[in-house]
């Protein structure tokens, strides 16, 4: 009987706390690093799509141009080949040129 005592008070000394995880369900997130939370073009989230696609992520990336503005890329490209002179950012009117 003195072996179970002094079995039972060892374990209350480790601290038999002890748990297991039967699931782990692991989740993230992801947003762009851009200085708006919007399209300036659409109006839409950049954590979402452009109008043109269904599902946000590589088939809509950003793109930034040389004035630091984003855009989805879809916006941007409608938004140059609709210019009949030079392409000009919509948000400062600076002569449009893509971020290298």
């Amino acid at each position: 009987m003195n072996n179970e005592f002094d079995s039972l008070e060892s374990r209350e000394n480790r601290g038999s706390h002890e748990s297991q995880a039967l699931a782990w369900h692991a989740v993230a997130s992801w947003t762009w690093d851009a200085q708006d939370e919007t399209c300036g073009i659409c109006r839409m989230p950049f954590d979402g799509c452009c109008p043109d696609c269904k599902l946000p992520g590589d088939d809509c990336p950003l793109i930034w141009g040389a004035c630091n503005h984003s855009f989805h890329l879809h916006c941007i490209l409608k938004w140059v080949n609709s210019q009949t002179s030079q392409a000009h950012c919509p948000m400062c009117r600076r002569e449009w040129q893509f971020k290298e």
